[in-house]
């Protein structure tokens, strides 16, 4: 049912692929212009508390000898069958990786311990900025 309280619910998606790398750390702070630089949830205050999730995805990913961003659209998509991950990428590697996350499964048991697991990581930080989050929900008019 929509509306089911999941991990995927209680965590939406964080972007992984510089987190998941390791090209930012607790200690990366961002150039003026840079989005991340307004995103609270990349806040020096927020960002070493988020990174226990990529922690805890890259373990998986050992695990399952899978990349961590195989790990995370994978999870996803074994959340509920109208979750469809749309990662974006400039580059065709990461294209191709992505898409190997289709070949990654999960027991129910596995399944319940990584949910477990995401769970415990309380995120901190809004979403999006409060300057994006004030268009959520606003739907363009319809076409006449």
């Amino acid at each position: 049912m929509v509306g089911d309280d999941t991990a995927a619910d209680r965590h939406p998606p964080v972007p992984l692929s510089a987190l998941q790398t390791g090209a930012i750390d607790a200690k990366t702070r961002f150039a003026p212009g840079d989005i991340r630089g307004i995103e609270s949830r990349f806040a020096p205050e927020n960002l070493p508390n988020n990174l226990a999730l990529i922690e805890s995805v890259k373990r998986w990913a050992e695990r399952k000898r899978a990349a961590p961003a195989q790990i995370a659209l994978a999870w996803l998509m074994a959340q509920k069958p109208w979750i469809v991950p749309i990662p974006g990428t400039t580059q065709l590697a990461h294209m191709l990786e992505n898409i190997g996350a289709a070949d990654v499964r999960f027991t129910s048991a596995e399944l319940a311990e990584l949910n477990r697991a995401v769970s415990a990581v309380e995120i901190r930080g809004a979403r999006l900025p409060e300057q994006v989050l004030v268009f959520s929900g606003v739907e363009a008019p319809p076409k006449k």
